[in-house]
């Protein structure tokens, strides 16, 4: 099968699961073609798997100039396809409009929420409709996204399948861990996997911290982002038990070290993560965010999204009790067991695009 993946600009999840399927496709012997633009395949290799590569200059927002000159080369690209699969809003949009006159069926996964405020959200809505009513197959990674575009007519719309990532495991002794983090063994360490921006909901968490300043527990977040100076700001005006780490290649060990996992997410669709604090055998608590509940299911303590006070309460009980933090390890352990594979996922893109290929030809 001739296939057709075109993706935009990503820097995490996104782009490391496009390359997991350009991966798989290619070694069951399928002709596979990826447009991105450039710094994309830089970061995530696409080349290296055996696939084509065309650079487009697909940007992170509307662009007139760069998404003209994208459209003309994916009307081309798209005529030598039996599939167009499509991965976030942009890339969606854009091969929604260049596919126009051509067979190929267009399946749009969509990763992330649209902005909901801002000018920015009113285009990204326009750009919702415009893959609702263009796409033979929307897959999401949440429950809200699949709800939203039932909502804006889509014809067909299912669940996406996306991996768990690859989890290496500890490579430091937790003792050695928590030293060099200056926690000792009478400290609760709380440790936080996120980028530092606005859809991690960082500020709640502080909130709660704040709450939390004399209970004993520390916390750790482990990421970088263009909130970093209001959030340092913000920790050491209220003298915060909040230590920001960057970015951080030894996740796993830091993980294996925590006596918790928290997320305090405003939006997440299927949060690699937690996904990793599950194959940990972590406990976690974390808010009812997009799809983090599909991911966590009863191997986590959940909470409302943006309450400071409902975080707190539960970091604090799962920090003052042993039995609980004990079960909920056991319980992601399991948990984790159940998460989809990297075949899984290409098996379930397979079976799409032929349903898909088979319904154009009727």
């Amino acid at each position: 099968m001739r296939i057709l993946l075109v993706v935009g600009t990503s820097s995490g999840g996104m782009g490391r699961h496009v390359h997991g399927l350009v991966q798989g496709l290619v070694a069951r012997g399928h002709d596979v073609m990826v447009g991105c633009p450039q710094s994309a395949d830089e970061l995530f290799a696409y080349g290296a798997t055996g696939a084509r590569v065309v650079h487009l200059p697909i940007s992170d927002r509307p662009h007139p100039a760069n998404d003209l000159r994208a459209h003309q080369t994916l009307r081309a690209l798209i005529d030598g396809a039996d599939v167009v699969h499509a991965h976030g809003l942009r890339a969606g949009a854009l091969c929604s409009l260049a596919r126009t006159g051509h067979l190929a069926p267009l399946i749009v996964t969509l990763h992330n929420a649209t902005p909901d405020s801002s000018w920015l959200g009113g285009v990204y809505n326009t750009l919702d409709r415009l893959v609702a009513s263009k796409a033979d197959l929307v897959l999401t990674v949440s429950r809200d996204l699949e709800e939203r575009q039932r909502e804006l007519g889509a014809r067909r719309v299912e669940h996406a399948v996306i991996p768990a990532p690859a989890f290496s495991g500890a490579r430091a002794d937790r003792e050695t861990v928590r030293r060099q983090l200056g926690v000792d063994d009478d400290t609760t360490l709380a440790v936080v996997v996120a980028r530092l921006t606005t859809q991690k909901g960082l500020p709640v968490l502080l909130d709660a911290a704040a709450r939390l300043k004399n209970s004993g527990i520390r916390f750790v977040i482990a990421g970088e982002g263009p909130m970093r100076h209001d959030l340092e700001t913000d920790i050491a005006e209220r003298g915060l038990p909040v230590r920001l780490l960057g970015d951080r290649r030894d996740v796993p060990d830091l993980l294996a070290a925590a006596d918790l996992v928290v997320s305090s997410a405003n939006w997440e669709g299927q949060p690699l993560a937690l996904q990793e604090a599950l194959e940990a055998g972590a406990a976690i608590v974390a808010t009812d965010a997009g799809g983090t509940a599909a991911v966590v299911g009863s191997a986590g303590v959940l909470v409302p999204v943006g309450d400071a006070e409902a975080l707190a309460d539960a970091v604090a009980r799962v920090a003052q009790d042993p039995a609980e933090r004990e079960d909920l390890r056991a319980r992601a352990l399991a948990r984790a067991q159940a998460l989809p594979t990297q075949d899984d996922a290409v098996d379930a893109a397979l079976s799409q695009y032929a349903l898909c290929v088979q319904d154009s030809r009727r």
